[in-house]
């Protein structure tokens, strides 16, 4: 038996709609700017003839369950939602066809990627990583995963409130790079594994959040997500 001179991580896992199993999860990858409109609010049209989706990644220890209340982050003023379709990855895949993708998806779940939207555009404008500004404690937030075996969503409302306010509300079928896209794509890069969750981008009407907030969002026919935010520590 190994042992360790500290007790190592617990597994970092989601609840499964229908299951008692839980979803243990491997990785966490998400799609930058892949709804045009929210491109061109960042300042950074997509021309999709002739660029190739990007990807950025947190660490697993950034999830965070859906209901949960998290501290107001250290080190930024300008803390930001964004709603967020979620792909979860149920088998081994490498170099997918995008024909095939369906084959590989578990299912579904409704997720947050919260930013320090300062500290990533200092990072973008001075052509350094985005780290500080997206892979944050407690940022990642996810629903409950919604077993979809096989099926690929390609339309469906996503929405978000603030207070019960409406700050984004699209639909998925406005993704610039749909799932069977970004999976074929990605796996190019990565040998996919069960256990990976792909956060496929969100749309317009990102913005900042304070401390008490409550943010609502649901993706139609998956799941609802909600985050409190609590005070800075």
């Amino acid at each position: 038996m190994t042992q360790y001179l500290w007790t190592p991580p617990a597994v970092q896992s989601l609840p499964v709609r229908g299951m008692t199993e839980r979803l243990p999860i491997n990785r966490l990858f998400f799609v930058g700017r892949n709804y045009h409109a929210h491109a061109v609010e960042m300042g950074r049209p997509v021309d999709k003839t002739v660029e190739r989706p990007f990807y950025f990644t947190k660490a697993p220890q950034t999830l965070t369950e859906s209901g949960a209340t998290v501290a107001y982050p250290p080190e930024t003023s300008n803390y930001h939602f964004e709603m967020e379709m979620v792909v979860a990855i149920g088998k081994p895949g490498f170099r997918v066809k995008a024909e095939d993708a369906h084959d590989i998806i578990f299912g579904y779940g409704a997720g947050l990627d919260m930013t320090r939207r300062d500290l990533q555009l200092v990072a973008r404008d001075k052509g350094r990583p985005w780290d500080l500004g997206k892979d944050v404690e407690q940022s990642s937030v996810c629903s409950e995963i919604v077993p979809m075996p096989g099926v690929v969503i390609d339309q469906g409302e996503i929405a978000l409130e603030v207070n019960g306010v409406t700050k984004q509300k699209s639909n998925v079928d406005k993704l610039i790079w749909n799932v069977r896209e970004i999976i074929a794509d990605l796996s190019l890069f990565y040998h996919l594994q069960p256990g990976d969750l792909i956060y496929t981008g969100t749309p317009e009407g990102v913005g900042a959040v304070l401390a008490g907030d409550k943010i609502s969002g649901r993706v139609e026919g998956v799941s609802e997500v909600s985050l409190t935010v609590g005070s800075a520590e």
